[in-house]
């Protein structure tokens, strides 16, 4: 009897052989339904063997094996396998993150697109020429044959769309195929001589694997030049993919992709998507269906059999980074998928990230630059101001008040940029002392006024703000420090003709929120907005002219060395939102530390003066890219028992790792408590890649040997982004 041998999602590094009747060569790469201990699990079918190192006899028999839908490819099979080495995670762990819900159960699966190309059909050519009585039906049949063919939610939009659902009925219009997906709009704007020369280069460079840096000053038109390339492959008939670092940034560009390529099957994949829309669009790329593949980081795990580009957009976002579970970065995977398929990569930013910048200037990377604005004549003036002497109003200088004022009576938005959401980030009593913790995490309890609820921004605890101290019963507790909403509330009081629009996660919880938000903004209908980070990036506002930013300087004290990286991304990414159209832009920061060296660089656009600064100091102190790491997390409910088995593991690296390989004490991590568990690290260092990961992989298979207290978990991180 044939033998199938499973991936299965379990925290074991093995692979399972069933038995089944009717295997075949052809089912290698199909999702498959199997008894597993008293119950059923889904895995996924990575071979087909002729004889088990199990008896037969106690095999168990395979229940299911989807056939609905085509197999997964071999080097889509080479890609989770790739990956599963290189972060040290089972086979079947990758496998479920990579395919969607539906589909790893193996469920049957509509291929029914959801937003197809329509056209009028014969006997909706019939009814507009047979001059029936006017009706909203053929009123939207004369809009159609105008427009041509077009996407079935843009012809929701049309004045007279409401009727499409009775003209399907009639079957006045129908769904069609595109003839030519490279086909783009007739709007498309006219290259800067910058974006012209980039498009040029990645165009005329041999065929085969190369990695591009993108770097452009924000406004610059880096989406621009994507979309061109992106143009040149549809041509050659060719799929893409196009990475974001967030849900949030999908639904712009899926609506400025698809209003480009109209006649392209534009697949949008991210974990905000319901089930059956995902396990769709993952179908249509893995058929070739799929023209462009557009998503968040786990995107990159999209079967594309004529995959010819890869898009990376704001390479540099942490975001990429998969923080639970398998954590694997996007980014770097799409580097490494690129090589394997032999097309060209290209990683997109206004700041990159310092390995990818290093690699440029040591010419690993082919270096882009795109260092004027497309559309503004100029960058936004930044400047400092500086608050040691100065009594601030809710976090807001009489400079910053005074320019808002003045965009105010220009008719012209403005922006105050505050990381932190709620409105102040603890609630304390100053007769004792008493703050707002949070029963299950190493944190503070953050004020929501506008609710009246205390909440931990980690572990999601939510509690009433209390009328009066719970220690001393004191009446006068106070919020300490500000968040956006305490902002907001200030700018209501100063300016109440303005309309104040906040906009973060507790204000755009839903994507249909966020749209909204967005909307309100584009149309002109907010006058200054509050936001966070999620106002960084991504977003194109013509009357948007002033940025403030607020709190900046607690990234300059943080322990995280990459923390300054951050910072200067952040500040100069949010910056870039001001004075993107043909008004001038002015972004004003305020800080205790105006003669910083960072913000000298932020004053100049000088991106390059940072990034060579930062990595001086980083190979000093033999801190990434100079080094490669990789830590070891432990977590349990007392911190004595996750620091025992880290000094444990500490021992046995010890006795194998081979020289080069440092191995460093375990420490509690800096928030130490999360959601009641106690939470420690052990890092492990070496100044090339290869030793480092053959010692991981025998320390890990050494350790998942160990026996371990019964409510301990572990989790190795390669490349951790947080130390």
């Amino acid at each position: 009897m044939p033998i199938v041998r499973v991936a299965l999602p379990v925290p074991l590094p093995q692979l399972f052989d069933y038995s089944s009747q009717d295997a075949c060569d052809e089912d290698v790469g199909r999702c498959v339904r199997v008894p597993f201990g008293r119950g059923e699990k889904s895995g996924l079918i990575v071979a087909r063997v002729a004889e088990s190192d199990l008896d037969p006899a106690r095999l168990k028999a395979v229940r299911h094996i989807q056939r609905e839908v085509a197999p997964l490819p071999a080097d889509w099979l080479e890609l989770v396998g790739f990956v599963a080495r290189y972060y040290h995670a089972p086979l079947g762990e990758v496998i479920a993150l990579a395919l969607p819900p539906g589909l790893r159960r193996a469920d049957a699966v509509s291929d029914r697109e959801s937003d197809p190309l329509l056209d009028l059909s014969e006997a909706g050519h019939a009814a507009l020429a047979e001059g029936r009585r006017a009706s909203r039906a053929l009123a939207l049949l004369g809009e159609l044959r105008a427009a041509g063919v077009i996407r079935r939610s843009a012809a929701r939009e049309l004045p007279a769309g409401a009727a499409l659902g009775d003209a399907m009925k009639r079957g006045w219009v129908v769904a069609v195929r595109g003839a030519d997906p490279a086909m783009p709009a007739a709007n498309r704007p006219e290259l800067t001589d910058e974006q012209r020369a980039a498009v040029e280069a990645v165009s005329a460079a041999p065929q085969g694997f190369a990695p591009w840096l993108l770097q452009g000053v924000t406004g610059s038109g880096k989406t621009e030049v994507y979309l061109r390339l992106a143009e040149r492959a549809l041509a050659a008939g060719q799929q893409v993919l196009m990475l974001v670092p967030e849900i949030a940034l999908t639904p712009q560009l899926e609506s400025r992709v698809a209003n480009r390529f109209p006649a392209a099957c534009v697949v949008s994949l991210h974990s905000a998507l319901a089930e059956g829309a995902r396990s769709r669009g993952f179908v249509q790329a893995l058929e070739g269906r799929a023209d462009i593949v557009l998503g968040t980081r786990l995107s990159v795990f999209a079967p594309l059999p004529r995959l010819g580009l890869i898009l990376v957009d704001e390479e540099h976002d942490a975001s990429y980074k998969q923080q639970e579970g398998v954590r694997y970065s996007a980014r770097d995977v799409a580097v490494w998928r690129a090589r394997q398929r032999g097309v060209p990569v290209v990683l997109g930013s206004a700041t990159p990230s310092l390995e990818s910048w290093q690699h440029a200037r040591l010419e690993r990377y082919r270096s882009l630059r795109l260092d004027a604005r497309a559309l503004a004549s100029t960058l936004p003036a930044v400047r400092r101001i500086d608050t040691r002497r100065m009594k601030l109003d809710e976090g807001l200088s009489p400079q910053l008040k005074t320019a808002i004022g003045e965009r105010l009576a220009r008719g012209e938005q403005s922006l105050v940029f505050l990381n932190r959401r709620g409105y102040a980030p603890v609630l304390s009593c100053p007769a004792c002392g008493w703050v707002s913790q949070c029963p299950h995490c190493s944190a503070n309890l953050v004020v929501h006024l506008a609710d009246r609820r205390l909440r931990c921004h980690h572990c999601g605890c939510d509690t009433e703000v209390p009328h009066h101290c719970p220690v001393c019963s004191n009446q006068d507790i106070q919020p300490f420090g500000r968040g956006t909403q305490r902002v907001e509330a200030r700018l209501v009081e100063l300016f109440p003709e303005a309309r104040v629009l906040r906009v973060d996660r507790d204000s755009a919880r839903t994507r249909n929120q966020w749209e909204s938000l967005l909307a309100q903004i584009a149309s002109g209908e907010a006058d200054i907005l509050v936001g966070t980070q999620m106002m960084a990036k991504g977003h194109d506002f013509p009357q948007l002219t002033l940025v403030g930013v607020i709190g900046a300087d607690a990234s300059l004290h943080a322990a995280d060395f990459r923390a300054p990286e951050r910072l200067f991304q952040q500040l100069m990414q949010v910056g870039g939102r001001a004075g993107r159209a043909h008004l001038p832009g002015e972004v004003l920061i305020q800080t205790e530390y105006p003669d910083h060296p960072l913000y000298r660089c932020l004053v100049k656009h000088d991106f390059d003066a940072f990034a060579a600064s930062a990595l001086d100091e980083r190979r000093a102190a033999g801190f990434p890219p100079f080094t490669f790491q990789a830590m070891l997390r432990a977590d349990a409910p007392m911190l004595d028992d996750a620091m025992q088995f880290l000094a444990h593991a500490r021992r046995l690296a010890q006795e194998m790792a081979p020289a080069g390989v440092r191995v460093f004490d375990a420490v509690p991590m800096r928030m130490t408590r999360l959601a009641r568990r106690e939470r420690a690290q052990l890092l492990v260092e070496a100044d090339e890649r290869a030793p480092l990961q053959g010692f991981i992989a025998h320390w890990i298979e050494v350790l998942r040997g160990q026996r371990t207290h019964r409510e301990l978990r572990w989790q190795l991180d390669v490349d951790p982004l947080d130390v």
